[in-house]
Order: structure tokens, then C-alpha cells, then sequence
């Protein structure tokens, strides 16, 4: 029991500080990303990566690029989003170091993936996991567009949802969260 509960101490530091981190490092995921590829021993960490989500509403402010997303009944903020030109829902995870997505969401959009292409090891909710990283062409929301995101691929047993983690979050000029809404600012 008490062995549980140092892991889950670890599992939710490690998913509170990565967002922290990967703003003060954008770099970070692809020196990780290198480190694997050179064969160093290291894991990547997409967040939680279990949850499946409950849609709630966006809706786009007409001031601009901005995007509010009221939390559904379990405080997830998940709306449409377009990823390659296809609509997909998605849940926004500040834990997740990317945009992830299964093997079968990929290939859903477009994306040229094959199982023998999942050589990282990543760290799930769920525990560890195999995944290749990709970059998609363009995730919009609303008015909002940031193109060449980098996205993790990860096993469909591993991943139920899509995540929208910190390598679209970090390329929006903000977001923030205020009584139970996130504004996203473009």
C-alpha cells in the first residue's frame, strides 16, 4: 500500500512540474526524442493518458482568436478540434507533454503510421507504452490555428481519447483558466 502511494506521489509530480518544465524548455521533448533515438535509456511522459473524456460546448469570442471551453460535469475541458483538415474531439491536458492520439485516431487523419514505427517508451496512466512521434500539419480550434505540431502516437490499448498537451498549448500566445472556463488566446 504504501508502495502505491509513493508511485502515485511521483505519477502526479511528474504531471503537475512537465508542463512547467517544457515551458521553460520547448527543447526538452526533442532532446528526449534524440536521446531515445540514440539509444539512451529514457521515457517520455504524454500525461494522463487514460481518461476518457465528456464533451462540453466551446464557443469562439467574436474579439478575435479566442476560444472558451466551459469544463463538463467532471472538470474536463474537451471540445471540436480539426486536426489535418479532420474533426475530432479532443480532451486539453496541461499534463500532457503533447497532442496524443492512438495508433487508429492517426490514421483516422491522415497520417502515414505503422505499429513497427512505435520504438519510444512512454509514460501513461496506465503505465508504459510504445509510440513514435509525428508532426501534424495544423490543429485548429475556433479561429485558432498553429500549424507543424508535434504529436505523439501511442498504441490504441494505451490511449482511449485524443489529448491536446503542451506542443499546441505553448504556441498560443495564452490560456488560462477562470471559474470553470479556459480561454485559449491566439
Amino acid at each position: 500500500m504504501l508502495r502505491k502511494a509513493i508511485l502515485l506521489g511521483i505519477g502526479i509530480g511528474t504531471s503537475v512540474s512537465l508542463p512547467m518544465l517544457y515551458q521553460s524548455n520547448p527543447g526538452l521533448l526533442h532532446a528526449l526524442i534524440r536521446a531515445q533515438e540514440t539509444g539512451e535509456a529514457r521515457a517520455l511522459d504524454a500525461g494522463t493518458l487514460s481518461q476518457q473524456p465528456i464533451r462540453a460546448a466551446a464557443s469562439l469570442s467574436p474579439a478575435g482568436r479566442k476560444v472558451e471551453i466551459a469544463a463538463d460535469e467532471r472538470g474536463h475541458y474537451v471540445s471540436d478540434f480539426k486536426i489535418n483538415g479532420r474533426r475530432i474531439e479532443a480532451m486539453i491536458d496541461t499534463g500532457a507533454t503533447a497532442v496524443a492520439f492512438n495508433l487508429s485516431t492517426a490514421r483516422r487523419l491522415g497520417l502515414q503510421v505503422r505499429a513497427s514505427d512505435m520504438k519510444h517508451v512512454v509514460n501513461t496512466a496506465n503505465g508504459k507504452a510504445r509510440a513514435t512521434v509525428v508532426t501534424v500539419d495544423r490543429v485548429e480550434i475556433g479561429r485558432i490555428t498553429v500549424n507543424d505540431v508535434e504529436a505523439l502516437v501511442l498504441e490504441d490499448q494505451a490511449l482511449n481519447s485524443t489529448l491536446v498537451g503542451m506542443t499546441f498549448l505553448t504556441r498560443l500566445k495564452g490560456f488560462q483558466v477562470d471559474s470553470g472556463t479556459l480561454l485559449l488566446v491566439q
